[in-house]
């Protein structure tokens, strides 16, 4: 009896020995057939990517931005916003592609009206989170169209760029913030724009809202007055649907809408701009006189013109309009470094 127990045990154990070394060289033969074979550039390329996962690039995550631009040559090395430009170096020698330099981006928040500054319509006690709380009749903001302040953009945001400040608004730490664009899908109101960084001049307020409507629920909001329209030279600034908006193409910084606006609506993120100064290519042609909006350029005509220091304001307008481009050191974002702008940011 125990002879055949062990017998059977043999047999059972030998048995089942013969079937997985089958299954084994089975499924090994499966492999091996139906291998799919990997691309040494996607694990190279998905190494030297920071793992985000923040969807910028406009691929799922990642692996899929590796396989992309390992594989397609039209998809270029440079779209990785939290890598910036050593990543896109990197996966231009991978590939044997050319990466173009690209102007970081960085989250703007379009509203200021914050706890001090704006009207709340009721007291919202849910989850603090705007995207539940606009569940609640919209909000608790007394303008519609402002920020909720519950901090979703802080939460969802990968790198901490954001956080809330003491008045339940939030503010973007500019060297953090890589451009992922989380925070601008996530926000239910749509306060947050991902802008190039060099745009610092900027209406602060996405109110549709009649002026008076608008002065009533928020302290700092366009009341869409029309005065910056009337005071840009450049014909960047436009008024539609009570909202005065800012061409980020056309505008040249120059701030005299800063100045002009009555409720401090529009945002300058140049802590200061250098004074203009006229040199020796002036041949007196009287049109930085001209077109000064605070007359600190002066001369006889045909003869070198000056600028009164204490009066300019830095706008650049003589600059842009001088024919002999006699005038210099005015402050230009364009022609900035990015590591000069980000100096210049960290002071605002």
């Amino acid at each position: 009896m125990q002879i055949d127990l062990v017998r059977i045990l043999t047999v059972s154990l030998a048995f089942i020995g013969i079937i997985g070394v089958i299954f084994g060289l089975g499924l090994a033969i499966a492999a091996a057939k139906f291998a799919v074979k990997v691309d040494p550039k996607v694990e190279r390329v998905r190494e030297v990517l920071p793992g985000a996962n923040c969807g910028a690039c406009g691929y799922a995550g990642c692996q899929g931005y590796a396989e992309a631009v390992a594989a397609n040559p039209e998809v270029p090395p440079n779209l990785c916003a939290p890598g910036k430009a050593a990543v896109a170096e990197a996966i231009a020698q991978i590939t044997g592609k050319t990466a173009a330099a690209v102007e970081p981006k960085v989250a703007r928040i379009f509203c200021q009206g914050d706890s001090a500054r704006s009207v709340k319509r009721f007291r919202y006690e849910g989850i603090k989170d705007c995207r539940a709380a606009v569940l609640a009749g919209g909000g608790d903001k007394a303008c519609a169209y402002g920020c909720l302040g519950y901090g979703t953009c802080a939460s969802v945001c990968p790198f901490g760029a954001i956080t809330m400040n003491e008045y339940d608004l939030p503010v973007v730490d500019v060297e953090k913030c890589t451009g992922c664009r989380k925070c601008e899908i996530a926000c239910p109101k749509k306060v947050i724009e991902v802008l190039p960084i060099s745009k610092q001049v900027l209406v602060r307020c996405h109110s549709l809202d009649s002026g008076p409507v608008t002065r009533k629920n928020c302290q700092v909001g366009c009341i869409a007055c029309g005065s910056c329209v009337k005071v840009c030279p450049f014909e960047a600034v436009s008024l539609n649907n009570n909202l005065a908006r800012i061409d980020i193409e056309k505008c040249r910084r120059c701030g005299l809408c800063v100045m002009k606006c009555p409720t401090n609506a529009i945002m300058d993120y140049i802590p200061h701009r250098t004074k203009a100064y006229i040199t020796d290519k002036c041949n007196g042609c009287t049109i930085c006189a001209k077109v000064c909006p605070v007359n600190a350029a002066s001369g006889v005509l045909k003869q070198k013109h000056v600028i009164d220091q204490e009066r300019c304001i830095g706008c650049g307008i003589c600059v842009d309009k001088c024919p002999k481009k006699a005038i210099i050191g005015t402050f230009n974002a364009e022609t900035m470094d990015i590591s000069e702008i980000l100096e210049e940011a960290k002071k605002v």
